[in-house]
This record gives C-alpha cells, sequence and structure tokens, in this order.
C-alpha cells in the first residue's frame, strides 16, 4: 500500500496521542506539527522525509521518530538548571552556519573555534541534550568563561580510544564512540598534541559530522586525496554534518585546508 501524507497523518495522531499535545497538518506546506497546548512550543516534521525513511525501514523509523519527538517535547517543557549538573555539561562542534538562537529568539552560548567551526555547549540529559542559551546563564548568574571552563575539563574526559586504518602507506585514526560528543574530542589539546607526536608525516584533523572525529597521518601525497574522499562522504552521510573540509595541525592551530585535484592543497 502506497503511504501518504493522509495516511501519515493518521498514524502520527494515533502514536501522539497526549491529553497536552495540540497536533495539526499544514496541507500546503506538507508539515506535521505537534506543540504543547499551554506554551505552543514545538516542532514541526516534513512528512515526504518521514515517508522517505518509512519506505526504507518499515515501523521502525515511525518508532525512532515518536521516540525523538517524545523526548524533544519533554526537554521544552522543563525548566533546566545547570548548578549541580556541571559535570553534564559538554562543548560540541557545529557549521558555522548553525543557528545561534533558538527558534524561540534565546541567543545560544558560543565560542570561536576556527573559520569553520563554532563551539556550543549543551547540558546533558541522558536520551538528548539542550543547548544552552545566554538566558540560562544569567539565571544561574555564571559567566562565558566558567561555562567554558567547565565544559573544557569535561571534554578532556571523554574516551580518546581509537581505530586505525592504513590506505596507500597513510594511516587514519577514527574516533567514533557514538556519544555524541566524537567532535567535542577536537578540542581536547593534549589529544591533538599526543597524535602530532605519534605522526610520521603531516596530521590532518576532520571532524565532517557530530559522531565522528578523524586523525590522518598523511605519509605522502595520495593520503590527501584520500582524505579529501574521506570526509565528503563522511559529511553527506552524517545526522548533523559540520565540515568537509578537513584540518592541518601544527604549532598548536587548526588550518583547514583546500585539497585540489592531483594530490595538491592550499590553504584557506
Amino acid at each position: 500500500m502506497r503511504m501518504t501524507s493522509l495516511k501519515m497523518k493518521k498514524i502520527l495522531d494515533e502514536r501522539l496521542d497526549h491529553e497536552n499535545y495540540h497536533r495539526s497538518y499544514n496541507r500546503d506546506q506538507d508539515t506535521y506539527r505537534v506543540e504543547w497546548k499551554e506554551t505552543h512550543k514545538g516542532m514541526s516534521i516534513k512528512l515526504p522525509s518521514v515517508i522517505a525513511k518509512y519506505n526504507e525501514r518499515g515501523e521502525m523509523a515511525i518508532d525512532e521518530l515518536v521516540e525523538h519527538v517524545t523526548e524533544a517535547l519533554r526537554i521544552m517543557n522543563e525548566e533546566h538548571e545547570l548548578t549541580g549538573m556541571e559535570k553534564h555539561i559538554f562543548p560540541v562542534i557545529r557549521a558555522t552556519s548553525f543557528p545561534t538562537e533558538t527558534k524561540s529568539g534565546a541567543k545560544l552560548v558560543t565560542t570561536e573555534h576556527t573559520a569553520e567551526t563554532r563551539i556550543f555547549y549543551a547540558l546533558d540529559l541522558g536520551k538528548s541534550y539542550r543547548l544552552i542559551d545566554k538566558e540560562m546563564l544569567v539565571k544561574e548568574d555564571w559567566t562565558q568563561e566558567h561555562i567554558e571552563q567547565i565544559a573544557k575539563f569535561n571534554a578532556r574526559s571523554l574516551d580518546t580510544s581509537y581505530r586505525t586504518d592504513t590506505v596507500a602507506d597513510n594511516e587514519f585514526h577514527f574516533v567514533a564512540h557514538q556519544d555524541g560528543y566524537d567532535a567535542t574530542r577536537i578540542l581536547n589539546e593534549s589529544f591533538l598534541e599526543e597524535m602530532l607526536a605519534n605522526a610520521q608525516g603531516e596530521l590532518a584533523v576532520a571532524v565532517p559530522h557530530q559522531d565522528v572525529l578523524i586523525f590522518a597521518d598523511i605519509r605522502n601525497k595520495a593520503g590527501y586525496d584520500i582524505l579529501a574522499q574521506m570526509t565528503m562522504k563522511f559529511f553527506a552521510e552524517g545526522r548533523i554534518p559540520i565540515t568537509s573540509l578537513p584540518f592541518i595541525y601544527e604549532n598548536k592551530t587548526l588550518e583547514p585546508v583546500f585539497i585540489l585535484a592531483k594530490n595538491r592543497r592550499t590553504e584557506d
């Protein structure tokens, strides 16, 4: 049976039936919205995307969507305090194009990182997290420097184990713990220095999406092309893409590089 938007709407109406939810369907935009009746805070879902995932994965796709929506709405309806939750505050890496304000207009706490990336701060809530906004800092009487220090300390506590593949005599190391903070580990300076000390060639680092950090020990010209193809593939497939440009790490700085054809690179 062919799945249509109206059929999907009916399924979601049944699965998201809650006395405090208001559900609506926008036929023109083909979106389904779920929000709290009292606050009108909620989220809109693009039905064609849901149908595509349903056609590919069946009921599991709907199960995951309902879990995600329910968790997101729960977080929206809760007041979150930072004091006492210090161990659960982490930095997260996002593209510079990532919005610095919430849809309700709250300004998120950010720190500049590179030309391609920006640091945001997350309160880990177990199954999900909430990005920290400036209103939360004011409420807690916290400074930006305070949250940066806490988050940086917690980032250093993350497991830095990795797996290694060798391709055309170049070594590629993959940090992929699937904990939501794989890209965050690029902020662990001692980890970067350790990888640099152990590299035989030039050390490149990549964060194509949130759930992977790649180190490349580039030992010959072929290594640049392999890294370029690898980062582009990961970037295209990532749930939260960051940047397809890798960085060269030297002198404790990350410089974005464009890797061109014929194995040559130019710095951004």
